[in-house]
């Protein structure tokens, strides 16, 4: 029944807001607690809790097969995360960002999307017969995921004794079931929202390549968007833009790397354009970071709008 779709969409956004809201809350207080950065808190548990539901989404299409639809909803999602979400988050909010995200984790970031363009690039680059992420790109990927991670734990330990902050805030008791409450209501709404507007396109004659490309992309990548906004009002611009970074890098890294290990993902041509709007949409956001390191109003609106110009062209190419 339509109109089922339809209360379950808004029940959708209604769990993905109030569960962002209480994550961002819950982690921020984590984080004060540890003496540990929001950059790190939102690099990691925000990260890859809000990137929970692209991985439920890949590795499930992987599994049945379906490995078009695992590439597409993450480079889908990725372009959202990079454009829209720090956009619209830098829009409401100028959003500062650190040194030392500057200098290390938004080059991982561009570094990854390039490896991920390599491997997809078989026919030009190894005379192969077609294109795919093979179990062994899966492999590398994973690797490079694993040395990502060995620089957080690094980076957690030598945080502790930097960072200072003195202010209020809740007990860790309270911290984490506000957490908890948060992962579960993004996870939740996010699936919803997933199943619903899927439900909906298809009955309005969308083809289903489309709408892995729009609507399960846009919708796994909810939570980012709703997290960073809150983390944005909330002028928490650390958990913001780090909550980007670690959701493309686990994207990439981790979701790609096991779905192409389960299944080897063949790669359709056309999506050499997405991968390649991708590298250049993560190189223009970091130029926007790198000067004065902050994306102020203007430069987040001009950073959205490449979202809706890449969407609009998919939509006429599909």
């Amino acid at each position: 029944m339509r109109i089922l779709d339809y209360i379950i969409l808004i029940l959708g956004f209604i769990f993905l807001i109030k569960g962002a809201d209480f994550f961002v809350e819950g982690a921020s207080s984590i984080a004060k607690i540890f003496k540990v950065p929001p950059i790190l808190i939102g690099l990691t548990i925000v990260a890859f809790g809000t990137s929970a539901p692209e991985a439920a989404v890949s590795i499930n299409s992987a599994i049945k097969g379906a490995n078009e639809i695992a590439l597409g909803n993450v480079i889908g999602s990725n372009l959202f995360n990079i454009l829209l979400v720090i956009g619209i988050a830098s829009a409401i909010n100028p959003m500062k960002v650190q040194k030392m995200t500057i200098f290390k984790e938004f080059p991982f970031g561009i570094l990854s999307s390039i490896v991920l363009f390599i491997l997809c690039a078989d026919v030009s680059l190894q005379n192969a017969n077609s294109n795919m992420i093979s179990k062994g790109d899966g492999l590398i990927l994973l690797s490079l995921f694993s040395i990502f991670l060995y620089y957080l734990i690094e980076m957690a330990i030598l945080s502790k004794e930097s960072y200072q902050e003195e202010t209020k805030q809740m007990s860790m008791k309270k911290s984490i079931i506000i957490s908890i409450i948060g992962v579960l209501g993004i996870i939740i709404g996010g699936e919803w929202v997933v199943k619903a507007s899927s439900s909906i396109a298809i009955k309005f004659g969308m083809s289903e390549t489309l709408v892995g490309l729009t609507i399960v992309a846009i919708g796994t990548s909810l939570p980012e968007l709703v997290t960073s906004i809150v983390a944005a009002l909330k002028k928490e611009a650390d958990i913001a833009m780090g909550n980007v970074i670690g959701s493309n890098l686990f994207n990439v890294l981790f979701i790609l790397g096991i779905s192409s290990y389960i299944n080897p993902i063949m790669i359709d041509s056309d999506i050499f354009f997405d991968i390649t709007y991708l590298v250049i949409a993560t190189v223009i956001t970091y130029i926007a970071a790198f000067t004065k390191r902050t994306i102020f109003r203007l430069e987040g609106a001009l950073i959205a709008s490449c979202y809706f110009i890449y969407m609009s062209y998919i939509i006429i190419r599909n």
